[in-house]
């Protein structure tokens, strides 16, 4: 199985290209401009922080995928834009800056299922942080999480890349309600006249979490002021953004 690889990028780049003005303007009202550079972990290809950059703050990114940091970079490039961009696992973040905020988008941090893994991605965070300490979350209930199917959810979409060819995304679901756990087997597969010509595997996973024990899992990280917002996300009731602060 792979990791965010080529394929993968590309399908999620064609198919969410950029944020929506409410969630990029959820983010611009509530990041500091007087605090210095801000760090997107889990930043991806770059859906919300080349946008961020282009309104003037200074983001740096980390992702564990290289084919998601070369796509950041080319957007960057792109856009006439320059970013600090650092492959690294978040739970294991160590950086030579530091930061007056961070923020997790779009449910990545659920990405991160095992909670000893998660405890130390929320503590590498604080780590790298200065006034006003903020870190910002975006995180969600999956549907499936709420009425599990009673066998593997399979669907089939397709986008076109920026050749004109078409990707198409085999997903497998499962869900474990009760581990509060989903899974999903994924194959990509770019296609021409005569079928498939390349092809990808990736297994991904999720969590989720209530108010209460986001609360919780922050508080043992560091953060002591902890409020529940609007989503920026916008995916309904079960959607909810929150803010976090160390007062030291």
């Amino acid at each position: 199985m792979g990791a965010y690889g080529p394929l993968c990028q590309q399908f999620y780049d064609a198919d969410k290209p950029r944020p929506e003005a409410t969630e990029l303007d959820w983010y611009l009202e509530r990041l500091p401009r007087d605090a210095g550079a801000v760090l997107e972990p889990m930043c991806g290809s770059g859906r919300l922080l080349v946008p961020l950059a282009a309104r003037g703050l200074v983001v740096h990114g980390v992702d564990t995928s290289a084919a998601m940091l070369d796509a950041c970079r080319t957007r960057l490039t792109a856009a006439g834009l320059d970013a600090t961009l650092v492959r690294q696992d978040v739970a294991e973040l160590n950086l030579p800056f530091r930061y007056g905020a961070a923020f997790v988008a779009a449910g990545s941090f659920q990405l991160l299922v095992d909670p000893a893994h998660a405890r130390a991605a929320l503590t590498r965070i604080r780590a790298h942080l200065v006034p006003p300490r903020m870190l910002l979350l975006d995180l969600t209930v999956p549907d499936a999480a709420l009425h599990p199917p009673g066998a593997p959810r399979v669907e089939i979409r397709s986008v076109r890349d920026a050749r004109g060819m078409r990707i198409t995304l085999r997903s497998e679901t499962t869900v474990d309600a009760a581990a509060r756990l989903l899974t999903m087997r994924l194959r990509y597969e770019r296609r021409g006249a005569d079928g498939a010509i390349e092809r990808e595997d990736e297994a991904l996973s999720l969590t989720w979490y209530d108010a209460e024990e986001i609360g919780a899992l922050l508080g043992a990280a560091g953060f002591d002021g902890i409020s529940i917002e609007p989503s920026a996300w916008g995916c309904g009731e079960r959607a909810f953004g929150v803010r976090a602060t160390a007062s030291r």
